[in-house]
């Protein structure tokens, strides 16, 4: 069972534009409303590309009777821990005459103590059955950020991380599986620019010296890189020829990535399976509903090469 958990989850707004402009009245040509936020979307995309797997995440308010009844009709295996707080509310503004995507992001809202020790407890029972988890998002405020490590000593099988600063780094010694931030979130958790090639494989070596065993940083359609702490390679997907909604590409490459490993591929091979997921994920306005099959044909066509 591959175990998608996160604590921020969303209820998404869609908006879509013919044309944006900033200080007008703006009229949408379409509006829609999904479950969303990081765990949701990696969630959503591990059950569409097949086999096992439970979203766990924290809902509460309002959005919850909503992203209850979209789980159900995804079919969508879930367990969610109810919380008095309200499930934050985000926005997305799509341009279609510019292709621009605008996100209006609310932060996830303080958790009682006893909700987040229901968490702990649940993570916990999950974990210990799962074959590989997808441990992904920021922390609600106001939450200790040892709160990632005590989740991650919880954690028996392989592990794919999601997340940034200094709950990324006091997790490296337990000796995860996969790192996954995008290049300006490394760069803010290591605490330098990374402007040039080398500051940035520099940066992504550090996290293998402290224990990460793969570390792959994305920055929007430019090559992902992969390190270990021995090889450094450049992965380049094949040109997008759709693009719709880029919202969750990088929950849907985390969801790919712990697909892969769990179908026992090599890292390499879990990555452009994770690149070719995100390329999908491209193509449709409501992110995670992923075609298996069309994430392998596009997986076939990320090209490899050594650094």
């Amino acid at each position: 069972m591959i175990l998608s958990a996160g604590l921020t989850p969303a209820w998404q707004q869609i908006l879509v534009f013919d044309g944006f402009r900033y200080g007008e009245v703006n009229r949408a040509v379409e509006a829609l409303w999904c479950a969303s936020g990081k765990v949701f979307n990696a969630g959503i995309a591990a059950h569409h590309l097949g086999g096992p797997s439970l979203t766990l995440a924290a809902v509460g308010g309002p959005p919850r009777e909503q992203i209850e009844r979209e789980f159900d009709a995804l079919e969508v295996p879930r367990r969610f821990v109810v919380t008095r707080s309200a499930t934050r509310v985000c926005t997305t503004i799509l341009d279609r005459t510019t292709g621009e995507m605008t996100e209006l992001v609310e932060n996830g809202r303080p958790l009682a103590s006893a909700e987040l020790e229901t968490f702990r407890s649940t993570y916990a029972e999950e974990a210990a059955r799962a074959e590989v988890a997808v441990l992904i998002g920021s922390l609600p405020i106001e939450a200790p950020v040892s709160l990632y490590r005590e989740l991650m000593e919880a954690t028996p099988c392989p592990a794919v991380l999601d997340f940034r600063g200094e709950g990324l780094l006091s997790v490296l010694d337990l000796k995860p599986l996969v790192v996954k931030p995008n290049r300006e979130e490394l760069a803010m958790t290591v605490g330098r620019p990374l402007r040039s090639d080398n500051a940035l494989l520099d940066a992504m070596r550090s996290l293998n010296a402290r224990g990460a065993r793969w570390v792959v940083v994305t920055e929007g359609a430019e090559p992902v890189r992969v390190t270990s702490a021995s090889a450094a390679y450049r992965l380049v997907p094949p040109p997008a020829d759709e693009l719709v909604n880029p919202i969750g590409c990088g929950d849907c490459m985390a969801a790919g990535i712990a697909w892969a490993v769990r179908d026992g591929r090599k890292m390499l091979d879990a990555v452009k399976f994770g690149i070719a997921a995100a390329g999908e994920n491209l193509r449709d306005l409501l992110p995670g509903r992923l075609d298996p099959q069309k994430v392998e044909r596009r997986a076939n066509d990320v090209r490899v090469e050594s650094i």
